[in-house]
């Protein structure tokens, strides 16, 4: 009986990721992960050089990304469907031999190894491996505290509605707002009208090759960088304060 190992890469530069999860990825033979269509994928991205010369690879290809709207029936059936199917091939594959499923990140945070877990409780023996989540490599990357003190700190998505992102905005301290790309302009008016747009940093890839951090303020609208994230730094609210 094999396992599913979903190994969290960490957020992009491979000298980020953990110990245990380079030597989860140099002693895999089966190895699986997800990608666009026609692009090797992020995950795929990080290790490579490390995997074996042996090692039989799994392309997990989404049948869909942003080509139609995520909120449409036919996206979440395409979707359901996709994820069903992985899901057993995985869990056959491991009746036989482990399985190595790459996630960038931390894999339990809007990880999309999540949709395959659900579906393969019960079904095979799954082990997670953590890793630093995308957004703390971005953070370090502006090089200032995303929070102190007493500061709350929202996680947003970019596809929520513009007046919820407006509330939550003028309702916490620090902001790290995940899933910009075509919706980075919707982000950029949320943040105006929340009055948090000149403290707000937006930095595309991350730790890794291309890494750019620059005020979101500066960048021209119709710049939509996919993969990228913005961030609102907290204010140390109480710093006389005993931590």
């Amino acid at each position: 009986m094999g396992r599913i190992i979903c190994c969290g890469l960490g957020p992009g530069d491979p000298d980020l990721m953990s110990v245990r999860a380079d030597r989860t990825v140099r002693a895999a033979q089966h190895v699986a992960y997800f990608r666009k269509k026609g692009r090797p994928g992020q995950a795929r991205r990080i290790v490579e050089g490390m995997l074996a010369a042996d090692v039989t690879e799994y392309p997990m290809e989404y049948p869909v990304t942003t080509e139609i709207a995520f909120e449409s029936p036919e996206y979440v059936q395409l979707l359901a469907g996709f994820y069903d199917e992985w899901a057993e091939r995985l869990a056959r594959l491991a009746r036989a031999v482990d399985v190595v499923v790459l996630c960038e990140g931390d894999p339990y945070f809007y990880g999309s190894f999540m949709h395959l877990h659900t579906r393969l409780q019960g079904r095979a023996a799954i082990e997670v491996i953590a890793g630093i989540p995308g957004m703390v490599g971005c953070w370090n990357g502006v090089g200032q505290p995303i929070a102190l003190g007493d500061d709350v700190t929202t996680v947003l998505m970019g596809t929520l509605a513009e007046d919820e992102l407006e509330r939550r905005m003028r309702d916490s301290d620090a902001l790290v707002i995940m899933k910009t790309g075509r919706n980075l302009a919707k982000v950029r008016r949320a943040l105006a009208s929340a009055g948090r747009l000149d403290d707000a940093w937006l930095v595309e890839q991350g730790t890794m090759p291309g890494e750019r951090v620059a005020r979101l303020a500066e960048i021209d609208a119709a710049d939509c960088p996919y993969f990228a994230i913005v961030l609102v730094h907290g204010k140390g609210r109480h710093l006389d304060a005993a931590e």
